[in-house]
């Protein structure tokens, strides 16, 4: 079984490469802005205790983050292996992670932190924006206030998986095909 960490700001290219591992690997991709999403939407116990922190305005919990990943773990025990994506943010989450796997005798085996310029990324969200509507990926304010609470909050997660010998860094400049090879390489290593 392989478990996968995916991270790095936003433009680096994590949902796309999430996409091509997910199926080239046969891994269950959980990503936490998809299970919120889900969880709010078919009303269930977490969604609606979710939702209740939304609506004050508060950033959901890790705890409760952290119970809607347990959730999607333990409904997929067919699953080769999982990808997470969007999870852990934070040294915190990164030790409860541990924890969660360590039960189910289960390990993360490697994350891989796309790294791409800021200036690349600003012109990918921008870009991005533009096809999407998506309003947060139209404002070079707002999206340099996400690359700053990702190095923030994010970006030490380098040294908590760096100390466990389990941090890649990939170059995420490049077409489609040539990050994707890249991020292959490394994995087949690692099998």
């Amino acid at each position: 079984m392989i478990n996968l960490v995916l991270f790095g700001k936003p433009g680096s290219g994590k949902g796309t490469q999430g996409e091509f591992l997910k199926s080239k690997y046969q891994l269950f991709h959980i990503s936490t802005g998809d299970l919120f999403r889900h969880h709010i939407s078919n009303q269930t116990a977490l969604g609606k205790l979710a939702q209740s922190y939304i609506d004050k305005g508060d950033l959901v919990p890790d705890q409760l983050t952290i119970d809607m990943l347990k959730d999607s773990v333990e409904n997929n025990p067919e699953a080769k292996g999982f990808i997470f994506d969007g999870f852990p943010r934070t040294t915190k989450q990164a030790k409860a992670l541990d924890d969660f796997l360590n039960e189910k005798s289960m390990h993360i085996s490697a994350t891989l932190a796309l790294e791409a310029d800021d200036d690349v990324l600003v012109d990918r969200l921008i870009n991005r924006g533009k096809i999407s509507g998506r309003t947060d990926d139209q404002d070079e304010k707002k999206i340099r206030n996400r690359f700053e609470e990702y190095n923030n909050k994010t970006a030490p997660l380098r040294d908590f998986y760096s100390a466990q010998g389990k941090f890649h860094s990939v170059n995420g400049i490049g077409s489609i095909e040539e990050i994707t090879q890249r991020l292959t390489l490394l994995i087949d290593g690692l099998l």
